[in-house]
């Protein structure tokens, strides 16, 4: 599907024209949207828009990294939004020129969505531009990227709080579930963060210098999240050390308390040992009592020795 507003020299709004009456009618500016558009629609960014084939080829490999590329008459982006439900990146391209911005969108995109849906509503036009419209769509991805974080982060503070009492493997699965995410989700914060200061930087895009202060924040935001994943991948690396060194704790325990049993048990298999051999004229094998004195020396070794090693505090 191919939508479009165009804005005329008086600031009205012109809604639904088509492409080719766009380019040939004399408007102040217009935006084109390609919402997950067919064969016959990407055609057009060849003819009529006449977009160079590179950035033509980055709109139909999606996933490309998030950038920006200047060609004579445009400015070409590349950004990712991030889907909350599944955390999975989405392209999102946009050219940029001094009377009109096209994005382009193989899936819905609900920041382009609700950036039309203002514009359409808008009873003025007049403070809308082609940058203004950059601006808000980067505004509202970047605002998207927060309640993602923030989930994560409740989720490490459930597991660390680990209410539901559940095994320790379950909860490292968790962990690392979460790692994969901030990992994901870096993978796109940190070039983006990258994309807004090669804007705010660039002398080609005149517009931008007339809205730093917007950017900028855009940009600080972007850091602020970069900040919090790397803390929460801080987190997660100090949790997975303390389960794991839970763990070999208390398999020392255990292995402890192995040893120790095990040390009880050896004078007492010696001795059953040396009984228990088959020679027919060994000593004490005719004394009565002798059964019992052995049984009774076992127990009192035991005994000793099980004494001797809860004041050593071998059981603690």
């Amino acid at each position: 599907m191919i939508r479009t507003i165009a804005i005329t020299k008086t600031h009205q709004i012109v809604k639904g024209k088509p492409i080719e009456e766009i380019l040939s009618d004399d408007y102040l500016w217009y935006w084109i949207d390609f919402d997950q558009p067919a064969e016959e629609e990407i055609a057009k960014l060849r003819s009529p828009l006449n977009f160079h084939p590179l950035a033509i080829e980055d709109c139909i490999h999606t996933l490309q990294r998030p950038k920006l590329d200047y060609y004579d008459e445009y400015t070409f982006f590349v950004m990712h939004c991030i889907l909350p439900y599944n955390l999975e990146k989405e392209e999102l391209n946009l050219f940029l020129g001094e009377t009109y911005t096209v994005t382009f969108h193989h899936s819905v995109s609900k920041e382009i969505d609700e950036i039309w849906n203002r514009l359409e509503a808008a009873k003025d036009a007049a403070k809308w531009d082609p940058y203004l419209i950059l601006y808000h769509v980067l505004d509202k991805i970047v605002d998207n990227y927060f309640p993602i974080i923030y989930q994560l982060e409740d989720e490490l503070n459930h597991i660390e709080a680990n209410s539901t009492k559940q095994s320790m493997e379950d909860l490292l699965e968790g962990l690392f579930a979460i790692r994969h995410d901030l990992l994901a989700m870096r993978h796109s914060v940190t070039p983006m963060s990258e994309l807004v200061y090669r804007m705010l930087n660039s002398h080609r895009l005149t517009g931008i210098k007339k809205k730093t202060a917007y950017f900028s924040d855009i940009y600080d935001h972007l850091l602020k999240i970069s900040s919090l994943i790397d803390a929460s991948r801080e987190i997660t690396a100090d949790i997975r050390d303390s389960y794991l060194s839970m763990n070999a704790h208390q398999t020392n325990k255990v292995m402890k308390v192995l040893t120790v049993i095990t040390t009880i048990f050896m004078p007492l298999t010696l001795i059953a040992g040396i009984y228990g051999m088959n020679f027919k004229y060994m000593p004490e094998l005719e004394w009565k009592p002798g059964y019992f004195f052995t049984l009774g020396l076992m127990v009192v070794i035991s005994s000793g020795m099980w004494l001797w090693f809860t004041l050593k505090g071998w059981f603690k």
